[in-house]
């Protein structure tokens, strides 16, 4: 079998020249790296053995990446149904069942310039599955996938965002999983709140930040009442004695130690949701992280009474401990639109931050008990039904450092991140696909 080799991936016109070129075979091996693969027969043979037997549609396996002499194991991950962001990482060489590739392409009804590759993928999974190999068939000898997580959000990428979603939203709609932009409402009137907002603070050794993050909620100008609950995870490190400190000199610090041990971010924030000092609205501080100005937390709430949502998400600008900007700068997600934005929360990887919510609705679902992605499940699950409202100025400094969760992850620990995202994607995709029957009947 002959690779076929595609030179520039994004554009439609590009996939339309390779369907003239596909044999009348079975399958199509197509190569889209900026170098060469060396596969051997026996690997080819692999590929089509496990083709056949699953009957998949694509096949896609790991492979080595070969630079300066030296190889690198690159694994890949399993795609599911719900996998549909943009940067799922397929490597460079793929086993396509010709026709289903060739009928991905003919019924292509966009002129695509980035985003060809990706909605010629999502084409080719409506006709049959996807399959993963988790063994290591062969060498690239160009550089390895990219992980650059802020790469959706960078404004000199907008353009090919722009085209992304438009396939995302194209594929959303022909599985049955689109939303239209019909929203419920909320009612602020709700429930007897001890103060209008609290912003909650999870927290396990930040002796380093934690007094800033607190004295950056406490310097909040508002016309409310509102307190600060720190669930502090049994921390080891001096942050216990500094939060006990600073409420011992202010009334509006709720200091919660849990009681339970195996709690992640998530099952931290739900302690902090469920307590009765909690106010109607809560709002998202890391404990690494600063509000920007002194009206972050007022401007956050007139937000939900002016949006009539249950969600708001504000803009951030990344930076280093010392506060100083890193590149690219500000996040502010503005791919996020009222009328498509909780579809095309199924192609990125965040909302953004900071984060507040509707008390009665974040406990009504609460954040599963994990320490990444609970926040973009919750995300996902009030987009379902309700209106996520935005604020695109900064209101939240986002500190990169070596002690942040996702800082320098080896492979296999990105790998268990994205997999984590994907399963997320997929049971909200299910529930999506699941209401619009109910609703069609």
């Amino acid at each position: 079998m002959n690779i076929k080799y595609i030179n520039n991936p994004g554009a439609t016109t590009s996939w339309a020249q390779l369907a003239n070129d596909i044999d009348e075979g079975s399958y199509v091996l197509v190569y889209s790296g900026a170098g060469a693969p060396s596969i051997s027969g026996s690997s080819i043979e692999r590929m089509i053995q496990v083709a056949d037997d699953s009957q998949a549609a694509m096949v896609y396996s790991d492979y080595y990446a070969s630079k300066d002499g030296r190889m690198t194991a690159v694994p890949l991950i399993d795609r599911q149904y719900g996998a549909i962001r943009d940067d799922f990482a397929f490597g460079p060489l793929i086993l396509y069942r010709a026709e289903a590739l060739s009928r991905a392409i003919s019924e292509a009804n966009v002129d695509y310039r980035y985003a060809g590759a990706y909605d010629v993928n999502l084409r080719v999974s409506r006709f049959g599955e996807i399959v993963h190999i988790n063994e290591y068939l062969y060498i690239d000898e160009a550089q390895g996938e990219s992980n650059d997580q802020f790469a959706y959000v960078d404004p000199r990428n907008r353009a090919v965002q722009i085209e992304m979603e438009q396939a995302a939203t194209t594929h959303l709609k022909a599985i049955g999983g689109y939303l239209d932009p019909r929203f419920a409402e909320v009612d602020f009137s709700e429930g007897n709140w001890p103060v209008e907002a609290s912003v909650i603070i999870p927290v396990k050794n930040r002796i380093r930040t934690i007094r800033d993050a607190i004295r950056s909620v406490l310097a909040q100008a508002t016309s409310f009442a509102f307190n600060l609950i720190i669930i502090d995870n049994h921390s080891t490190d001096g942050t216990t004695e500094a939060i006990a400190e600073a409420a011992a000199q202010d009334e509006r610090i709720v200091h919660v130690i849990p009681e339970r041990k195996d709690l992640g971010i998530g099952g931290c924030w739900n302690l902090g949701l469920d307590h009765d000092q909690c106010g109607r609205f809560a709002v998202q501080l890391d404990s690494d992280d600063v509000y920007s100005g002194k009206d972050t937390l007022a401007r956050i709430v007139d937000a939900f009474y002016e949006q009539r949502c249950a969600m708001v998400v504000g803009t951030y600008m990344l930076t280093d401990i010392n506060l100083n900007m890193l590149p690219p700068g500000v996040i502010d997600h503005r791919e996020w639109t009222e009328d498509n934005g909780r579809n095309n929360a199924l192609r990125i990887n965040g909302l953004g931050a900071p984060r507040a919510f509707f008390t009665p609705i974040a406990r009504r679902y609460h954040f599963p008990n994990t320490s990444y992605g609970e926040d973009y499940a919750m995300g996902l699950r009030i987009s379902r039904n309700y209106r996520i409202g935005r604020i695109y100025d900064v209101l939240y400094l986002c500190r990169r450092w070596e002690d942040n969760t996702d800082a320098s992850l080896p492979i296999e620990r990105i790998n268990a991140n994205n997999l984590y995202k994907d399963r997320l994607r997929t049971w909200e995709l299910q529930a999506r696909i699941k209401l619009n029957r109910n609703e069609s009947r």
